[in-house]
């Protein structure tokens, strides 16, 4: 098995799983590698650190030797990154679970539930910029969230 670290075109950081260099290789043609966070599928393998089990010491020692940081910047960079897209990840899930998908019928059932046709409900669904604008303008409240492909699947 191995875990790469992986960069979207955007700047996202993930890690990625793969059964061989030539599955990723084979994956990432297909574009089939989409980043968790926004769904780009320019990905770009990035540098990592090997892990390796060198004995410090004694003979007997099983300490791993294990490369330092960069720069000492750099993880703290790092780790607030990663914190802020488990915290968008939690947050698309969230809205995944508490809403109802009307696909295309976005914005008509957004009209009908403004105009009391129909019981106000929490959904979400797809709908054109224009469109989404023109709901704002008419007074309907419209939060674009951009939802990638990965993120309507479970993850392990």
């Amino acid at each position: 098995m191995k875990v790469l670290n992986l960069r979207c075109g955007v700047g996202h950081d993930f890690e990625g799983w793969f059964s061989s260099e030539e599955d990723f290789q084979s994956q990432q043609r297909q574009q089939l590698i989409e980043c968790p966070v926004c769904g780009n599928t320019r990905i770009e393998k990035m540098l990592s650190a090997p892990h390796l089990n060198l004995g410090h010491g004694s003979a007997g020692s099983a300490e791993p030797e294990r490369a330092a940081p960069a720069a000492a910047g750099d993880g703290n960079e790092q780790q607030r990154l990663q914190v802020m897209q488990a915290m968008y990840e939690r947050m698309v899930q969230h809205v995944m679970e508490h809403t109802t998908d009307v696909g295309e019928q976005f914005a008509d059932q957004a009209r009908k539930m403004h105009h009391g046709e129909v019981a106000e409900a929490p959904i979400r669904g797809r709908t054109s910029p224009d469109e989404a604008q023109q709901l704002r303008d008419e007074g309907i409240d419209v939060v674009s969230l951009p939802v990638p492909n990965i993120s309507k699947r479970r993850l392990q």
